[in-house]
């Protein structure tokens, strides 16, 4: 039982370098993949933002109880 970094001997650095090692290759082969599958949006076939014209002016009231003055 190792409770410090200080005094934790060689085999217990050694697991703690392995240990990270194996999760940036974990982290690594996945971001990979998902490019590989097409997970995002390709960019070369996204399109812009719709555009939309103004029409003709609306207007809208909302009458929600009484206002005191």
């Amino acid at each position: 039982m190792n409770w410090s970094m200080y005094t934790a001997d060689r085999t217990t650095h050694l697991k703690i370098v392995v240990v990270g090692l194996f999760a940036a290759l974990l982290i690594a082969v996945i971001g990979i993949a998902a490019t590989q599958l097409n997970l995002g949006t390709d960019v070369m076939t996204a399109k812009g933002p719709q555009i939309y014209k103004a029409g003709q002016p609306v207007v809208l009231t909302v009458r929600e109880g009484t206002t005191i003055r």
